[in-house]
């Protein structure tokens, strides 16, 4: 259950920390007082979005923080499976806004806006004051008979989902195969031609670098065979500038006094090496020139030839390895089109089996909503009655929906009479405000007994609604508060009267600043708030005796009938 609130510089709350206990809490108090702040702030944890002017004028940041008792085993086995494990049974969610974004944190860990509403709904749900008219859409109708059945329905439910999932890809694939005959034979005719051209150039691996090379040489011809003439003649041994000639007068020479100092013997021997590499390479530079030849029919095929590579590479990859790729990919694509009745065919008996699946899994999802439904009906009739639906008839009836979705082919809609010989019409056809409101109480509490959610927010649960039916709704929210935490917002005196634990919100100036304020009431002060309650701004003695007298009745009731 929630045991503390912290709230510091949101909106009129500069700070306040609030000591919630088990049962029923109310929190009462003047209109504008802060009451929906308070619930904001709450909201926040649950992911709610947020904006600068949340922020307390001249405050650096706000901050959010509620600290859950976790006594329930769903609950802690539920946070469990969201990696988040309560300390000491506890777990402390905290959100703290600055300038439009926020930190977000479970148990002092940094967490997102989503890991921190996941936890949050395993703990705490609340019902604001205009969450009832969703109960007019049949959206929301499913949603709530799936979370009543959640444990049967929600396998079914995975099962729709991923049968859906390969419908709708077996459609897809069916409708990219559908084209008519002009069209394939265009494709066809662009593939054949696509395929003919690259299988025409025979391409080899390789070969356009090899190409490259040969072009570069090729085009460069008439330079390097001057070049390599004039590099012949200064290494050579025919003219008396080549090097080849000019270190064999120096071998020559050093020859003739080597004899008389043997130090000179190595430099003999060096120059020696010398003498023979430049032989060496000058004889091998020969061999290289009288077979270099450059013709221009070869520098022609070479050009063509890689023009032509070049010309594929521009239409069908950046090299030969990404156009043979290619050439395979249209080779099958073509292979496919060759195929097309066939393909199609299989494609056609692959969506119907697709659908036959799906329709399967949809009717057994169906059938345990329907069954589901039965029980659901009887506990909605019941708890109705006990918030002063005196002759009640309610149902739930089921349309088969022309189209599938992942959600199955259901579509239910909530029907009622409440009065007697009456035919049942659906929500919006028959219940008031205040009608739909006990309704939607009335399933909040079912869920929450189905569920075992600790937590149950309620804000201004009782629009719409006075006298008799007022106080059944005060007992029901008693019964509730038996099994539950309740966190009641509430302006009638009778549900504030049932109250284990009464708070009140109040608005006061403290200099030139406006401040709410939350603090616990008991004995007198419990009274005259349930007597402005009851009277209004003037609190008489004949006032306060009515509370003290509604204080003592719901005592009783407690006492009594909820034991």
């Amino acid at each position: 259950m929630l045991v503390h609130l912290h709230v510091k510089n949101l909106a009129l709350i500069e700070e306040i920390e609030v000591e919630f206990g088990p049962g029923l809490n109310i929190l009462t108090g003047e209109t504008g007082a802060g009451k929906s702040i308070l619930l904001g702030s709450m909201q926040l944890i649950l992911g709610s979005k947020i904006s600068r002017n949340m922020i307390r004028e001249n405050a650096p940041y706000a901050l959010v923080e509620l600290l859950f008792q976790v006594e329930n085993p769903k609950a802690e086995e539920s946070l469990r499976a969201l990696d988040i494990f309560p300390e000491d049974g506890q777990v402390l969610l905290s959100r703290k806004i600055m300038d439009g974004r926020s930190i977000n944190k479970i148990n002092g860990e940094t967490c997102t806006v989503g890991q921190m509403k996941a936890a949050a709904t395993c703990l705490l749900d609340i019902h604001g004051q205009h969450e009832h008219q969703s109960l007019l859409y049949p959206e929301k109708q499913l949603e709530i008979l799936d979370a009543y059945g959640k444990e049967k329905i929600q396998p079914e439910k995975e099962k729709v989902k991923a049968a859906y999932q390969s419908y709708r890809k077996a459609l897809r694939a069916l409708k990219e195969l559908d084209m008519d005959e002009e069209q394939r034979n265009r494709e066809k005719a662009f593939l054949e031609f696509e395929i003919e051209e690259i299988e025409r150039a025979h391409l080899t691996e390789g070969e356009d670098e090899e190409l490259e090379k040969l072009y570069r040489k090729l085009s460069n011809g008439k330079r390097i065979a001057e070049t390599l003439q004039t590099v012949h003649g200064l290494t050579g041994y025919d003219g008396q500038n080549g090097a080849g000639e000019t270190i064999g007068s120096a071998l020559r020479e050093l020859s003739r006094v080597t004899e008389y100092d043997s130090e000179l013997e190595n430099m003999e021997s060096s120059l020696q090496e010398i003498d023979a590499l430049v032989n060496d390479f000058n004889r091998e530079l020969s061999s290289y020139m009288e077979d270099l030849t450059f013709d221009d029919e070869s520098f022609y095929e070479t050009e063509q030839r890689l023009d032509l590579i070049n010309g594929l590479k521009s239409k069908y990859g950046q090299s030969i390895e990404e156009i043979q790729l290619y050439l395979k990919k249209q080779q099958e694509k073509l292979e496919n089109l060759i195929r097309y009745e066939e393909r199609f065919q299989e494609a056609e008996e692959h969506l119907a089996e697709t659908e036959k699946i799906l329709e399967t899994a949809s009717y057994d999802l169906s059938e345990i909503r329907k069954e589901y439904s039965q029980q659901l009906v009887g506990k909605v009739i019941e708890g109705l009655q006990d918030l002063n639906f005196l002759d009640v008839n309610f149902d739930i009836s089921f349309k088969k929906k022309s189209s599938y979705s992942d959600n199955g082919f259901d579509e239910v809609e909530y029907v009622i009479s409440t009065n007697p010989g009456e035919n049942l019409k659906p929500l919006g056809k028959i219940v008031s405000g205040g009608e739909l409101s006990r309704i939607m109480l009335a399933l909040k509490a079912i869920l929450a007994d189905r569920d075992q959610i600790e937590t149950l927010i309620f804000d201004e649960i009782d629009t719409g609604i006075s006298g008799r039916t007022a106080q059944k709704v005060s007992e029901k929210m008693a019964v509730i508060g038996r099994h539950h935490q309740v966190l009641c917002i509430t302006h009638l005196p009778q549900i504030a009267a049932m109250a284990d634990t009464h708070f009140e919100i109040e608005k006061h100036l403290r200099g030139t600043e406006t401040i709410t304020e939350i603090h616990p009431l008991e004995g007198d002060a419990c009274l005259k708030e349930l007597a402005r309650l009851l009277g209004g701004a003037e609190i008489t003695d004949a006032v306060l005796e009515n509370a003290r007298e509604m204080k003592e009745l719901a005592r009783v009731h407690k006492n009594t009938r909820l034991k």
